[in-house]
């Protein structure tokens, strides 16, 4: 086992080349000691953690028009445009089984990120100590308005993106040296202001809770900072950085399984491209 950090932003569809960049590293048995995830960013980990090369790709593939995982009529009938209760039930324990046994025996840590709804702040769940923590896992690719809250240990959370989009300060603070960056975004993309119908939207639904407000308002100046303190930190040779070296065409819903399969294949070959750096970076053969 390597002794460093795994940090895996979201991005929902769009980590389709997350999934591909881990496929890599699990067929070359890198395995991070640690690992943290946001949003869809967590359920590729838990793919890592348990060594599952391909399953991201393979439920994609076979059910991505099923309207049992996702889409308009999940969205009206649970509140949720990814029905979770498919996803973590009949799809991971028969249809492509996830292999719990392995995900919560496994040595290596892992944290999944979710925005507390009464505070608006993040908060981390980790899988020896988190007694609901596939709930965690859903509360933290739960997206406001296309996916209802979840309650974990009697308290309310929606995805991790909304209070901290990459948890790469979490790694540092818990004082790993090496800190490895999955990201879905290229290098220079930027968050534009939300829109006026979007903060409507959100003022409307979330009036309530005045604190995460506060932190959905904030979203595209946190991630804009965010992203200007990785690439410091990356020039500096603090982290590592992995992501797509072209604007990335997949929408967070995407429909078209040629574009998510071509986004995975990206993932893939980055991935292969940058394993010399990798393992220098982690002083690994």
């Amino acid at each position: 086992m390597t002794e460093g950090a795994l940090v895996l932003e979201g991005g929902s569809l769009r980590s389709m080349f997350t999934a591909g960049v881990l496929d890599v590293l699990t067929e070359e048995k890198i395995v991070m000691s640690y690992v943290n995830g946001v949003s869809a960013g967590t359920m590729a980990g838990m793919n890592y953690i348990t060594g599952q090369k391909g399953r991201m790709l393979r439920i994609n593939e076979e059910f991505l028009h099923d309207k049992r995982y996702m889409g308009m009529r999940s969205l009206l009938k649970n509140r949720l445009v990814f029905n979770f209760d498919f996803v973590f039930g009949e799809l991971s324990e028969q249809l492509i089984p996830f292999d719990y046994q392995a995900f919560f025996a496994s040595p290596q840590k892992f944290e999944a990120v979710a925005t507390r709804c009464r505070t608006g702040k993040p908060e981390f769940f980790e899988k020896s100590r988190c007694g609901e923590m596939i709930k965690a896992v859903q509360a933290s690719a739960s997206m406001p308005l296309l996916s209802r809250m979840v309650t974990v240990n009697h308290r309310k959370y929606l995805d991790g993106g909304i209070s901290l989009p990459i948890a790469y300060q979490r790694a540092m603070d818990l004082g790993y040296e090496k800190v490895v960056l999955v990201l879905t975004r290229n290098k220079g993309y930027r968050k534009k202001p939300l829109s006026r119908m979007t903060i409507r939207a959100y003022e409307r639904y979330f009036a309530p809770l005045p604190k995460l407000l506060d932190s959905l308002y904030e979203v595209p100046e946190r991630y804009n900072r965010m992203q200007e303190e990785i690439d410091r930190l990356e020039e500096t040779g603090r982290i590592f950085v992995i992501r797509p070296e072209q604007p990335v065409r997949v929408s967070r819903l995407e429909q078209n399984l040629g574009k998510l399969r071509a986004l995975h294949r990206e993932g893939i070959e980055t991935a292969k491209k940058r394993l010399p750096a990798l393992r220098a970076y982690l002083e690994i053969g």
